[in-house]
């Protein structure tokens, strides 16, 4: 008999976190995700997540073996900015079994009603600012740095249960060998343009890093505020994050745009770490972990551009493609092989359109699904 139990110990909670490991052993694409960060992420007092939003996790055992497991999300600040009574679900790994994930499904929903949600919609991880989406096409590659992966039964299972699109999140891949030069022949054309109109490129400053931080959040909340499921991240969860991605941040990734001294854009391309940790067994540092960690980082050949915004009032004045164009440059002389752009709302024509230009293509789609509650 199948049942679900709120995870409320620390055991339970490191059950969760190694139940994919389990799942996907067979799996040669899959990547375990860092035990001590999924850890830190799913506890309040660990993560600035928790100080304004409430998750729940669940697991599903038949027999006291785990099936399955599923978080229950309440995103107050989600809510309060777009006016909504949206609930959420992430992390939700599963075995091909319709009546377990049905279960996960309507306890995490009750628990997501009895909240004053009206609506379930996922999966997040547990928000659009961290991994999100139902990856529904590109299963034969592994994923890239801070994108998810599921088995491809996923989709099935929770289309059994109501739930449908919301939208689609798109991956580009963008190999080097065959971007289109016009761009890079461009680059300099536009940058003078830009220099005559007070708009400077610039490499993060890794000395003034907390400075350049701030200033990249207020463009980051500001850029892509209209984009669907965003929901600004607050000054702790940003430090949090960039905290984080400082440890593999290479600077010739991370560009600002400046007008007059006040960044209006940003760019960030970050290795693609996953290929390091795709042999870190059941995502534990210790005792090996962290020598293949330190080791396998110098030979990694492909880079995910996470993040390349402007404001409003500065698009479509060459800054994006001067952003492509240089961390082309740089991939090129640095001998990555190319890098993939995600994720990219599948409405975003501006953002679409230009990538297409570069001569990138769609290799992996991400979904959200929602269901009313």
């Amino acid at each position: 008999m199948i049942q679900v139990k709120p995870v409320s110990s620390k055991k339970e909670l490191a059950a969760f976190i190694d139940f994919p490991h389990d799942l996907y052993k067979t799996d040669s694409n899959y990547v375990p995700e860092l035990h001590i960060a999924q850890r830190d992420l799913l506890s309040p007092g660990k993560h600035p997540f928790h100080n304004h939003s409430q998750v729940q996790c669940f697991l599903a055992y038949d027999g006291g073996v785990i099936k399955g497991r599923i978080a229950a999300v309440m995103n107050n600040n989600h809510n309060k900015f777009k006016n909504a009574k949206d609930g959420f679900f992430g992390f939700y790994d599963v075995v091909d079994d319709k009546e377990v994930s049905k279960l996960l499904l309507k306890e995490a929903g009750a628990w997501l009603k009895n909240k004053g949600a009206d609506k379930m919609v996922g999966p997040v991880n547990p928000s659009t600012n961290e991994a999100c989406g139902l990856l529904v096409e590109g299963f034969d590659a592994p994923p890239v740095a801070m994108m998810t992966y599921n088995k491809p039964y996923y989709a099935d299972l929770l289309a059994a249960e109501g739930f449908v699109k919301q939208t689609d999140l798109l991956a580009y891949d963008l190999p080097t060998s065959s971007v289109d030069k016009r761009t890079i022949q461009l680059k300099d054309a536009l940058l003078k343009r830009l220099n005559n109109n007070g708009i400077t490129i610039r490499n993060v400053d890794l000395k003034n890093f907390k400075s350049d931080v701030e200033k990249i959040l207020k463009v980051y909340n500001t850029a892509w505020a209209e984009n669907t499921g965003f929901v600004p991240m607050t000054e702790e969860e940003f430090k949090y994050l960039a905290k984080d991605l400082k440890m593999i941040l290479d600077k010739d990734f991370c560009l600002l745009a400046e007008h007059n001294g006040k960044v209006i854009g940003f760019a960030l391309a970050i290795p693609d770490i996953n290929q390091v940790l795709i042999k870190i067994k059941r995502g534990r540092l210790f005792p090996t972990g962290i020598f293949k960690l330190l080791f396998g980082k110098g030979k990694i050949d492909y880079v995910r551009v996470l993040a390349l915004g402007v404001v409003e009032g500065y698009r479509k004045m060459g800054i994006e493609a001067v952003f492509y164009a240089d961390i082309i440059q740089q991939a090129a002389a640095k001998k990555i092989k190319g890098g993939e752009a995600s994720w990219i709302l599948e409405h975003n024509e501006m953002m679409n359109n230009g990538l297409k230009k570069l001569n990138a293509t769609v290799y992996k789609r991400y979904r959200i699904l929602e269901k009313a509650l």
